[in-house]
């Protein structure tokens, strides 16, 4: 039999998984700007550290646990079907894309939500425990979930509850990745307690610039997130591409209003974080909703997420860079607002409510992402309360008032002493990097 394979398909899916491998570098550039100068290097070694190790257990099993025959309940896949991936090397001639390019692409997905938690325990966390926690936490918490929402039913294989029996929306992630992060940084935050000085000390970004490249990278990344979603190069890749601009440059104009009328002024991180709220929100809705709905969803969320950042003063909880503010709100509210602004015209093929579909579509969604924070949040409280009462997952307060770089890493993201007149060294003696207790004044200022 002639193979059906689409090389332009796979091209696609292959270019896709490229552009959302890039979002975690970008991630990385975005957290790192958002943290105090003695923090830079651990925020992005949290990044990369969960780019490495879930890299690896997705090939090991969890693959299998996300996308192999259910075991029960559409809550689990079997986790040794496709260890290792040894039995998938073959070509399926009546796929239209290798099964391979799909193992790609959602391994970068994986990567990334772990990755996306780390915001929230920013400046306290020892490296190693996180480690431990992204491990468990994949394993425990986004292998099963992944499996929930993107595991489809085919012809010889059983897939997750929420895509198949609840039939809730989620294109590409809102609860998978979105909500699952937001919830799992919120359990973090809790477990680990505030940042020392936090609501009375400046924790401002130390290096805005870096946070608007970071930005801008996941915007473009982004496009293989969202329009990769749809695994071919046809319409509804487009769909979601096109909204996946309109939405997020209307989220950024609905932050920056937002920030205008509260402050009296629209700064460079309400643009960057906008842009991110409004790529969180369209996220599950990018298929769903016309271009012209994902301007309203995109200006909602920017709203939204704009005000829910400041949560954390008035509830207590230090989020450090709101990635429940941005995440799990921003995630709640794509979601959900499918039940409300989704069309029959558009690829998903379901009306909302204001589009004469009663409220059908929109209890599913509000089951759906209810269902994911939920599990998320329980799981994530007590793998991090194991973790901290065993290892040790909060870092002790010299080396935190001190700085993370130095204490994990033995590193500097900046050497403070030939920045600065006078502060050369003897040509040819070795680079020492700054004690960041001779540093901290300039770190606690800038950041």
């Amino acid at each position: 039999m002639d193979s059906a394979l689409n090389s332009g398909d796979t091209a696609w899916i292959l270019i896709s998984a490229a552009l959302v491998l890039l979002m975690t570098p970008g991630l990385a550039l975005f957290y790192g700007g958002m943290v105090r100068a003695k923090s830079v290097l651990n925020m992005m070694m949290m990044s990369f550290g969960a780019l490495a190790l879930i890299g690896v257990l997705w090939v090991l099993y969890g693959y299998s646990i996300a996308f192999g025959d259910d075991v029960g309940a559409g809550l689990l896949g079997n986790p040794f079907e496709y260890f290792g991936l040894s039995g998938m090397l073959g070509e399926d001639t009546s796929a239209a894309y290798p099964v391979m390019a799909f193992v790609a692409f959602q391994a970068v997905f994986a990567i990334i939500t772990v990755a996306l938690i780390s915001g929230a325990i920013a400046d306290r966390a020892r490296f190693g425990a996180w480690m431990v926690f992204a491990g468990v936490w994949a394993t425990l918490v986004y292998f099963p979930v992944a499996h929930w929402v993107f595991a489809f039913d085919g012809d010889d294989v059983v897939g997750g509850w929420i895509a198949n029996d609840l039939l809730a929306l989620d294109f590409a992630g809102g609860t998978a990745v979105h909500i699952n992060a937001g919830a799992a940084g919120l359990a973090l935050a809790l477990v680990l307690g505030k940042r020392r000085g936090f609501g009375r000390e400046p924790m401002r970004p130390h290096n805005l610039p870096l946070v608007m490249l970071g930005a801008g990278l996941l915007w473009f990344g982004w496009f293989g997130f969202n329009a990769g979603s749809a695994l071919s190069a046809g319409n509804t890749a487009a769909i979601a591409f096109v909204n996946t601009i309109v939405a997020t440059s209307a989220a950024i104009l609905g932050w920056l209003l937002t920030e205008k009328i509260r402050d009296g002024h629209a700064t460079s991180l309400g643009g960057a974080s906008g842009a991110v709220a409004g790529l969180v929100a369209i996220t599950p809705a990018c298929n769903a909703v016309s271009p012209a709905m994902a301007i309203v969803l995109g200006a909602v969320a920017g709203v939204l997420c704009a005000l829910a950042v400041g949560l954390k003063y008035k509830l207590g909880y230090d989020d450090s860079l709101d990635v429940v503010g941005v995440h799990l709100v921003g995630g709640l509210w794509g979601t959900i607002a499918i039940g409300f602004l989704g069309s029959a015209t558009t690829p998903a093929g379901v009306d909302g409510l204001f589009f004469g579909g009663g409220v059908d579509q929109l209890w599913r969604q509000v089951v759906g992402a209810l269902a994911v924070l939920v599990f998320s949040f329980v799981l994530t409280w007590v793998i991090a309360t194991v973790i901290q009462k065993t290892m040790g997952f909060r870092l002790p307060e010299d080396d935190e008032v001190a700085g993370i770089d130095q204490a994990e890493h033995a590193e500097s993201g900046y050497d403070w002493g030939t920045l600065t007149a006078g502060g050369g060294r003897v040509a040819g003696s070795p680079a020492r990097p700054i004690d960041a207790r001779h540093s901290t004044g300039n770190s606690e200022v800038s950041a």
